[in-house]
């Protein structure tokens, strides 16, 4: 099973991502499960969503305290919050920010960090800085390989119908254009 937690602010879009990943992974024939947890229910407040994929049913329903995945919406919650923590060998840390994954100072020695600059795509294509979650999870398909882009984009067009959907699966595949290139580095 591998298991992703996702940072971010309420109203950023982390239950939405989780529930993008999960209904790609599934049209990709994997069983998924997403979820949040809030901990406070106010706009900006800081909150964990989940998501778990799997080749077999899903039993565990608890929160991810092993994540091989993290993904990293607002750049703030590193001042806060052990993103890393948990991560297991090999993982990786897909992170919203212009800074090289060293300037970060996470100091991984189990897994590798990928920054996107995520804000930046979201108020290009969408208008809005704080929808960085597509671009995110666009760097995040390119970082791990578990959803192809195509269904991702797919997945985004299915949730956000019309001119929106067009929008956000461009901004997914810019992500995952800037994450690759960083992956061939």
């Amino acid at each position: 099973m591998k298991e992703i937690r996702i940072f971010a602010r309420a109203g950023q879009g982390a239950i939405t991502s989780a529930t993008i990943l999960a209904s790609a992974a599934f049209e990709e024939g994997k069983y998924a499960f997403a979820f949040p947890h809030f901990g406070s229910e106010r706009m900006g407040a800081p909150l964990n969503a989940y998501v778990r994929l799997d080749d077999k049913p899903i039993r565990s329903r608890s929160q991810v305290k092993e994540p091989d995945y993290v993904l990293v919406q607002d750049p703030t919650l590193l001042a806060g919050y052990n993103v890393a923590e948990g991560l297991k060998p090999g993982g990786v840390v897909v992170i919203n920010s212009t800074e090289t994954p060293e300037a970060l100072g996470l100091g991984l020695n189990r897994g590798r960090v990928v920054t996107v600059p995520a804000s930046q795509i979201a108020q290009e294509l969408l208008g809005r800085a704080d929808r960085s979650n597509t671009p995110l999870i666009g760097a995040f398909a390119a970082a791990t390989g578990e959803i192809s882009l195509d269904t991702l984009k797919d997945a985004v067009r299915r949730r956000f119908p019309g001119s929106a959907g067009e929008k956000n699966a461009q901004a997914v595949e810019q992500g995952y254009g800037i994450a690759k290139a960083k992956e061939a580095v």
